[in-house]
Order: C-alpha cells, then structure tokens, then sequence
C-alpha cells in the first residue's frame, strides 16, 4: 500500500543512495577486476592514503562510515597482501596504529590514478554544467546535514 503523497523515487535519501550505489559499483567493478579488492578494502586504502598517516580502526571506519567488522575484514585482507602493517599503541594495546607499507602506498597511487581517470569518464557522462551543478548540490546537503547529524 502506498503512503498518501509519498513517492519513493522522489524522496532525497532514496535517490542518493541509489545514485551513489550505481557510480560506487561501476568504480568498484574496475578495481575489483584490475586489483581483486573488495569495495571495504578499497575504502580502507583510500582512508590510509588520502590522509597520509597512520589510523586506528575505528578512525578509518568513521572516515569512510564502515561498520567495524568490514574494516577489520578489510584490514586483514590488505595486511595478507603487505599493503597495510599494524603498530601497537605504546599507552593502550586495545588500539593498533595501522599504516601503508611501500607496496601499499605504491598501490594507492596506482588506484588514484584509476580513480582519476574515472572521475573524468564521469564527468564526459554529465558535462561540466551537471557536474557543476551536483558538486554544488551535494555541498548543500553536506551543509545541512553537518548542523543536524555530527559528519566526520
């Protein structure tokens, strides 16, 4: 039954994450085929290389709003292929400093460039105009949003 006046392909949190899940798995599927990365470990890479120092878990997955348990996943499996190494806290040992190795960072600068080159692709799609126009868009929400809801 539907709700009087409300029309699910109208409602904002809807077609935002149904657009963001479109763009996301177009992405991943040319990670995923090139690297054999999960879409958590991708995010996990990206997190650790974007900000260019050692993170704790619970710091990448408030950056990218992963649950714990897949940046845990994702941690393993990035520790496996020697892209990711863990360092104990001095004054906790409940937290782990995690970093990029050189392999690792190699890899992130390689998956920025994918990355990169995808952006383009995507903008050719919408034309400087749309893309212009979403950029400025998705600011406001963002905006809005920070005074509601605390957005790391």
């Amino acid at each position: 039954m539907k709700a009087r006046g409300f029309e699910l392909e109208t409602f904002l949190p809807y077609r935002l994450n149904r657009a963001a899940e479109f763009v996301a798995l177009r992405f991943a599927a040319q990670y995923k085929a090139r690297y054999q990365l999960t879409r958590p470990e991708w995010r996990t890479l990206a997190a650790l290389g974007s900000s260019g120092r050692s993170m704790t878990a619970t710091e990448i997955g408030t950056h990218s709003t992963m649950h714990k348990t897949k940046v845990s996943r994702a941690v393993f499996g990035l520790e496996q292929r020697r892209w990711l190494k863990r360092e104990a806290d001095g004054r906790d040992r409940r937290f782990e400093h995690l970093a990029l190795t050189p392999a690792g960072q190699h890899a992130y600068r390689e998956l920025t460039e994918l990355a990169t080159a995808y952006q383009d692709e995507l903008l050719s799609m919408l034309g400087e105009v749309d893309m212009k126009a979403l950029s400025k868009g998705l600011s406001a929400v963002e905006r809005a949003m920070r005074k509601s809801v605390p957005i790391p």
